[in-house]
């Protein structure tokens, strides 16, 4: 299935059903007097987060949606039904925005979580609401408000605890395969993987918590370079992040200056990311690499007291000890 987490639609609530001009018409009730009834209310637009969908791809394709009318109020005083609701599922996380202001509307972060996003319109009042000593039959009545209707837009940020972060080919594919039952696309070339991914970590017989798989950022993500203003709203979510650093003989730059580039994009994107828990891994320790640059990395990560991590996914060096430590860290506070 596609995923897809940017859309933007336009909601339109039921319009209110008029009023009805209507008066008795009985045998042996010659002046029976108005007793037309009460439009209905329109549908309201109601947008309901579950946990069945994990994509907007079904909003993609269909970007208008309009709740049923009120029907029209009826004689004998008989009001008109109310329109239908139109409830639009979407996954949770996912962030409601109206288009104009830019004004965060809800964020739908729990399971069944709801909101009205556009009312229905109230009915109009029928002719029996009018009636009065000085006049006794009326001949009007209240047409059907309109509903609200707006362009909105709707933004899904993946729930995880834990987000991988890093370079292009850090191995963040690779070692979510090797943790988790998640089979991401996993090449020897940058932005192999082209949308977030999830997966489930194990560490004992009755818990878990999610790791998300982050597409690799570059320098400029926060502009939009590479795919890193696509995904870098995902990273927000997370309670961890898992800075993958690339320390083999194949790794491109220096591993500190590689470490204080991603750094950066986080805090041109927000600040509020630096402020997360972030461990930093050595990955493809099973490649020979530059020792020395090894050695600066740590001494760098002791210095700064960032936790750190030499792993090889493909021999499976450093991961329970690395998954333990993340199973505390999870445990102690989970915010997202």
């Amino acid at each position: 299935m596609q995923f897809v987490d940017y859309v933007k639609i336009f909601v339109k609530a039921g319009d209110g059903g008029k009023g009805c001009v209507s008066f008795r018409r009985e045998k042996f009730v010659p002046r029976g007097g108005p007793d037309g009834g009460d439009g209905g209310r329109g549908g309201h637009v109601i947008i309901k987060a579950t946990e069945k969908l994990n994509t907007l791809i079904d909003l993609k394709y269909h970007c208008e949606y309009r709740a049923k009318k009120g029907q029209h109020g009826m004689g004998r005083k008989m009001h008109g039904k109310n329109g239908e609701d139109l409830i639009i599922p979407v996954p949770v996380g996912t962030i409601i925005k109206d288009v104009e202001t830019g004004k965060v509307l809800a964020d739908l972060d729990k399971d069944e979580m709801n909101i009205i996003i556009a009312h229905g319109g109230r009915g109009g009042l029928g002719n029996s609401h009018f009636a009065t000593p000085v006049k006794q039959a009326p001949r009007y009545a209240q047409p059907g408000e309109q509903g609200e209707e707006k362009w909105i837009i709707l933004e899904l940020k993946l729930l995880a605890d834990v987000g991988l972060i890093g370079l292009p080919n850090a191995g963040k594919s690779t070692l979510l395969s090797a943790i988790s039952s998640a089979r991401p696309k996993i090449a020897d070339y940058p932005f192999t993987t082209m949308r977030p991914v999830l997966g489930v970590v194990k560490y004992n017989d009755f818990r878990s918590f999610v790791v998300a798989d982050i597409p690799g950022l570059i320098e400029g993500a926060h502009r939009g370079a590479g795919l890193g203003s696509q995904f870098l709203r995902h990273v927000e979510r997370t309670s961890i992040l898992l800075h993958l650093i690339d320390i083999s003989e194949t790794a491109e730059g220096d591993p500190i200056e590689n470490y204080l580039k991603i750094n950066k994009e986080l805090e041109l994107y927000s600040r509020e990311l630096l402020k997360k828990p972030q461990v930093v891994v050595g990955t493809k320790s099973d490649i020979a690499g530059n020792s020395e640059k090894l050695d600066r990395l740590i001494a760098y990560c002791k210095n700064k007291e960032k936790d750190f991590f030499i792993v090889s996914a493909v021999t499976g060096k450093g991961l329970k000890e690395l998954i333990a430590f993340l199973s505390l860290k999870v445990e102690e506070k989970i915010v997202y």
